[in-house]
């Protein structure tokens, strides 16, 4: 039998939501459901203020235009992510300056951003890969010296947390993603999440394409009309539906996961013991919530083989990002620094299937695979 990558998972109460989103009448943007996800967000995580939004990148192009992004500001951020992490700061003018990766994670390096930080500098996005928080402390605090903004890349890290404190409520602004390959999902989806009272209200009128349509439909003005830049970043009442279901079953998704993601390192610790593979490394401020397992490969020759391997075996896995400074669009605008820890990953690094409905048995089968490819090459 096909093990996939990912199977997105159907809680059962989505088509009943949506059959009622359809008979209130109301399908298009801040219906019901979208203000039930709103206030499901704000109760669980005690975020300030949340806006669902089509998509993760819509979320961080609101936050580059909240900043007032222009030409010639610096934002910086990790190499090692995915392109939706660039574009909404390049499409206002910045220049984009990458930051390397741990040599344990993927996060950014800390002691190298250090080092990036100019008169410049604008916005400072961390990305919290595999759910796994960065060090915000310590983000946070070279931020606050040089009056940087943060804006957390929260994509993956719905309900992980950095020392008990939700990742997304520690920035100033914070993006999620609820695409089908996330833990809770929409199909399409995201939400940008607000940690200051003075980027509220412009934030509203940025997704109303600019009007001051939300304050008209609360009762606080008599007209609405167009007073400041922004855009279409709603998300019909129909996806907010199917994500309220998701919500509802929050907890139970999220512990079925980990208990796959556990099953994973404690059937392949082995192969990290024997120093033939790297597990994902936990930071010890950071929860786990289960997003991803990965391991890291000894080189390009050895992931290409094991993805074959796996493959042979009906069993679908796949390597992640090309780092974003190496891109066929940004490397002539690099500025020729090496960042080997994202080169690193961009060749080393493996992502093993990782759904809700995945049972342990086909973990067990995906690791026997796993183990017996190393079994081989290393006697």
């Amino acid at each position: 039998m096909q093990i996939p990558f990912n199977k997105p998972y159907f809680t059962g109460k989505e088509a009943v939501f949506i059959k009622e989103a359809l008979a209130s009448g109301k399908i298009g943007g801040d219906g019901i459901y979208t203000k039930k996800c709103h206030s499901f967000f704000e109760d669980k995580y005690r975020f300030k203020k949340v806006l669902l939004t089509t998509s993760c990148t819509d979320a961080l192009e609101m936050a580059a235009i909240l900043l007032d992004i222009r030409d010639g500001d610096e934002v910086i951020m990790p190499s090692y992510t995915f392109v939706s992490t660039a574009n909404p700061f390049i499409l206002r003018g910045a220049r984009i300056v990458f930051s390397d990766s741990l040599p344990n994670h993927p996060n950014m390096d800390i002691n190298a951003l250090k080092k990036l930080i100019t008169k410049k500098t604008k916005v400072i996005v961390p990305v919290h890969y595999a759910g796994m928080a960065c060090d915000m402390d310590e983000i946070m605090e070279i931020a606050n010296q040089h009056n940087i903004f943060v804006v957390e890349d929260a994509a993956q890290a719905i309900d992980s947390y950095y020392k008990n404190r939700p990742l997304g409520s520690i920035g100033h602004l914070a993006a999620f993603s609820f695409h089908e390959t996330k833990n809770v999902v929409s199909g399409e989806g995201g939400m940008l999440v607000i940690n200051n009272d003075q980027f509220i209200e412009r934030a509203e009128i940025i997704r109303e394409k600019g009007t001051n349509r939300s304050k008209f439909f609360r009762g606080e003005v008599d007209k609405y009309g167009w007073v400041d830049i922004g855009s279409s970043f709603l998300p019909s009442d129909i996806l907010a539906a199917f994500l309220y279901a998701q919500c509802l079953s929050l907890d139970v998704i999220q512990n079925g996961r980990k208990e796959i993601w556990n099953a994973y390192y404690e059937k392949l610790r082995h192969l990290q013991d024997k120093k033939l593979v790297q597990l994902p490394q936990l930071p010890l401020f950071s929860a786990n919530n289960a997003h991803m397992f990965y391991l890291v490969c000894k080189n390009l020759k050895e992931r290409t083989e094991l993805i074959q391997t796996l493959k042979d075996n009906n069993i679908t896995s796949v390597f992640h990002y090309i780092s974003l400074h190496s891109s066929s669009y940004f490397e002539k605008k690099h500025d020729g620094r090496d960042l080997p820890n994202a080169d690193n990953y961009t060749n080393c690094l493996l992502r093993l299937p990782l759904y809700y409905e995945l049972d342990l048995d086909s973990v067990n089968r995906i690791c026997d695979v796993i183990s017996n490819y190393y079994l081989r090459i290393s006697s």
